[in-house]
């Protein structure tokens, strides 16, 4: 009786002599070469043209937050120093905000996330640590710290009729944020350990007023917030109150509207405080200086378009030249010649890409700190994420151009096909005036969609902005992203073996 497992041993050495085939065909057509090489190339020129284009030597630096993270850390600070534990009472009954409507123009208006409250900090300096109870413009009481955390507490907008009442009390290095109706029942809100506050810490009022989203843009905001029933305990001073503005200068502040500015007044032993600004953590809007690793491979895109080429005509040739009749006729299973050229392709791409990608990044980083471009900082785990699934995109997408390819039979008619499926939602996502649905659906549905792989920036739900493709932010996970354009292939890769097998060559 024969054993099966010599016809297994003879398949596979079947397949591995068609493997060897196509890379012999795939290495020794010079246009192919040509086309990787062009690849890696335009990966790196896009990324060293984007370090050295913009100088911004001469920008003030970016706040930086206890994490590692840039941050906003601007808004109108009532203080005075607290040295050892202590705590502060205060009420609040009125916060309103208003936007700028033209020149000159200011109207009442609801921003969400403006704040107004208690906040200990270790020092005015930007970025340095704090924690804070507060009331906002939409999102109730929340208490918030090293400018990433947000806890919510009693929802519910203040007024003169319901007041709110917040207490700070810091036992060393524990904060801990309350929230009351009648100041006699209180809630906890939240507890954070903030580190390095120091013997001696700043603590007071404070107002913020963060940009309004407006249409398709942000205008820049002001509020104003009545405190009134101020009490204290602990080793204050006693000295004067302090009103400033922290952080007037600094890159991620948006400024105040035209004709306003920060301020305190007192009356009937009610303060009256107006700020703008933020504290949180610093996007794309609140830092459009800033660059990220998306912006030093925007290379992809040409890239792509080389790869998409390369791929389609890896097939294509074949019919123009009729070697396709000799391929075919040479192989036992003409799906194994698909299953073939596709391996090959793949892995020829995604080395090209990891080798042109691993190589732009850092030097791309490289030029545009050294020309005083800030980069959003992501650890080197997402770095190797970022390179490694470029390049997968990249592959994925020639393999892509075969199947299409296979499916056609014609070079340019499998070309502008792919680049009309992922390269023209891409640009359409480019566009700023795009609407962010609009946007979302193009890179959820279409092979666009794997462009999310080159996300590296977070969105924050305490930080209200455009978070849309155009500015680096994606409706779907990295490798969700790239699952859309693999499904893409696959299913096109099925649809060209099904018709090579039924077609004549």
């Amino acid at each position: 009786m024969t054993s099966p497992r010599p016809g297994r041993r003879v398949g596979r050495d079947g397949f591995l002599q068609v493997l060897h085939a196509e890379w012999t065909k795939f290495r020794t057509v010079r246009s192919r070469l040509i086309g990787m090489v062009a690849a890696a190339l335009l990966l790196l020129l896009f990324a060293v043209l984007t370090g050295v284009s913009s100088d911004q030597k001469g920008s003030p630096p970016v706040p930086i937050g206890p994490g590692g993270e840039p941050v906003t850390d601007s808004f109108y600070f009532v203080h005075q120093p607290l040295s050892g534990d202590g705590g502060i009472t205060v009420s609040v009954s009125a916060l309103e905000s208003s936007i700028p409507q033209g020149p000159g123009d200011l109207r009442h208006g609801t921003v969400p996330w403006a704040k107004a409250g208690l906040v200990i900090k270790q020092s005015t300096h930007q970025g340095s640590p704090y924690a804070a109870i507060m009331v906002t413009g939409g999102h109730g009481v929340r208490m918030q710290d090293a400018y990433v955390n947000d806890r919510a507490g009693p929802p519910g907008p203040v007024s003169a009729e319901s007041p709110r009442r917040l207490r700070l009390d810091r036992s060393g290095d524990t904060i801990t944020g309350y929230a009351s109706t009648d100041g006699a029942h209180w809630t906890r809100v939240g507890t954070a350990r903030v580190s390095g506050l120091g013997p001696t810490a700043q603590v007071g009022l404070f107002v913020a007023s963060p940009p309004a989203v407006q249409g398709m843009g942000t205008a820049g905001s002001v509020s104003t917030a009545v405190f009134g029933d101020l009490r204290f305990r602990g080793g204050w001073a006693g000295g004067r109150w302090t009103g400033d503005q922290v952080g007037p200068e600094s890159p991620s502040f948006a400024g105040y509207p035209e004709n306003t500015s920060g301020s305190v007044t007192g009356s009937d032993g009610r303060l009256a405080v107006t700020g703008a600004g933020d504290m949180a953590p610093a996007d794309r809007e609140t830092l459009p200086t800033g660059g990220t690793l998306r912006d030093l491979l925007t290379g992809t895109f040409a890239a792509l378009i080389a790869v998409i080429v390369v791929g389609a005509l890896f097939i294509t040739t074949e019919y123009r030249n009729k070697m396709i009749r000799l391929t075919l006729a040479a192989s036992p299973g003409r799906s194994r010649v698909l299953a073939a050229k596709a391996i090959v392709l793949w892995v020829a791409t995604f080395v090209t890409g990891l080798l042109g990608t691993v190589v732009a990044a850092p030097l791309g980083e490289r030029l545009a700190r050294h020309n005083g471009v800030y980069i959003f900082p992501v650890p080197l785990s997402t770095e190797l994420r970022v390179a490694f699934e470029t390049a997968a995109l990249l592959a994925t997408a020639s393999v892509l151009a075969l199947s299409v390819g296979a499916i056609v039979r014609h070079g340019a008619g499998a070309v502008t096909a792919v680049i009309l499926a992922i390269v023209l939602p891409y640009i359409l996502t480019a566009i700023p005036f795009m609407p962010a649905s609009a946007a979302n659906w193009l890179t959820r549905v279409t092979p666009a969609a794997a462009f999310a792989v080159q996300q590296t920036l977070v969105e924050y739900h305490q930080v209200a902005g455009h978070y849309t493709p155009y500015n680096g932010y994606y409706p779907l996970a990295p490798w969700a992203g790239f699952a859309v354009l693999a499904a893409y292939a696959v299913a096109s890769l099925v649809a060209a073996a099904v018709l090579l097998g039924r077609r004549d060559a």
